[in-house]
């Protein structure tokens, strides 16, 4: 991740590169989309069915919430404009994704 805001002086309003937060965000719904896929695909081959496989699904999501919290050293402001961006960005956006994949891999493996 690179460093989306600027050191300026006290009182002032934090600076954000733009290029570094798109750089970011980027990332971030990357490395969401592919943890749904993943995370899809292991719950199919698991055999979750109904609730089980959404609460699976934003468990994975939290943990990889807080992952990126641990990378980004607590200091989100430093990366991302929001605590939103780094907690919820992405997360409904890969659940079409893990529901495809989650949907697909349980047909292969239980059904056929």
């Amino acid at each position: 991740m690179a460093a989306a805001a600027g050191s300026g002086f006290a009182g002032d309003v934090p600076i954000i590169n733009a290029d570094n937060l798109v750089s970011n965000v980027k990332s971030l719904n990357y490395s969401r989309t592919f943890l749904s896929i993943i995370s899809g695909v292991f719950a199919g081959i698991w055999g979750f069915t109904g609730l089980m496989g959404f609460v699976f699904y934003f468990l994975v999501m939290m943990v990889t919430s807080l992952g990126l919290l641990v990378k980004a050293k607590f200091s989100v402001h430093t990366y991302f404009d929001s605590w939103n961006r780094i907690l919820i960005e992405g997360v409904f956006g890969g659940l079409m994704s893990f529901v495809l994949f989650w949907t697909f891999a349980y047909d292969i493996i239980h059904i056929f």
